[in-house]
């Protein structure tokens, strides 16, 4: 293993000449992944739960279609699937863009987690306690106020033990990304693997950086807990 770590280890870490790889590509993968898929989960969570079914109705049928399918099938079908279509070449710019794995990989990711994390946010909005809504009401604020100041941030504090458990989940989702070439942590060990066949070594180096990473985002995400849900914790008195 050692010998391993000598050899690889820039690869394993971060770079093998000009191009980021092992984990600092998976780092990149998850962190473009989760802040696209929560920037279009706010929007959609707030549709989700709307009494219009005209307004509900797509993003439920978005949801059901990237939670009820395997991520793996989603990312195959957009890295291979969609560039087969003649539109695709017809237009230069989406010829560029799914001709390259990495776009595909952060667009499947980021579907795929904006998905699951509607239906926290969505969830997290139907537990908030009306009597906060009646508050914002009776203030006379308006939707828009009512929605910045006390549902969303209700809303985020509510959800983050979940959405916590779904980062960590995309951050595993992210070992698939070889699919597409991409040069992440687990690309890296199956080429040192093929190159070396210490299978143990070069897939428990991986395993290690795995666990680190989300060691890290445990870490993180318990200093938020603690921090922004103190007041859902019973009294002392």
């Amino acid at each position: 293993m050692i010998e391993i770590i000598q050899e690889y280890w820039k690869s394993y870490l971060w770079t093998d000449g000009m191009q980021l790889t092992g984990l600092a590509m998976t780092s990149w993968l998850l962190v473009l992944s989760i802040v696209i898929g929560f920037v279009l989960a706010v929007p959609l969570s707030i549709a989700r739960v709307s009494s219009n079914p005209f307004i509900s109705r797509p993003v439920w049928l978005f949801t059901y279609i990237f939670r009820g399918t395997p991520l793996y099938i989603q990312l195959l079908i957009i890295y291979s699937g969609i560039y087969s279509f003649d539109f695709i070449h017809d237009h230069e710019l989406l010829d560029e863009f799914f001709r390259e794995g990495l776009n595909c990989t952060i667009l499947a990711f980021a579907l795929n987690t904006s998905a699951y994390t509607t239906e926290i946010f969505a969830g997290s909005i139907r537990s908030i306690p009306y009597g906060e809504i009646e508050a914002a009401q009776a203030f006379g604020m308006s939707p828009w106020k009512k929605y910045t100041r006390i549902i969303i941030p209700s809303m985020l504090r509510r959800a983050l033990p979940f959405y916590g458990n779904e980062v960590i989940l995309m951050l595993h989702a992210t070992s698939i990304a070889f699919t597409a070439t991409v040069p992440d942590i687990l690309k890296i060990a199956r080429d040192v693997n093929s190159a070396t066949y210490q299978t143990f070594n070069a897939f428990g180096i991986a395993a290690v950086l795995y666990a680190c990473l989300a060691f890290l985002l445990i870490a993180i995400f318990r200093t938020l807990e603690k921090r922004w849900l103190a007041f859902l914790k019973p009294s002392d008195h």
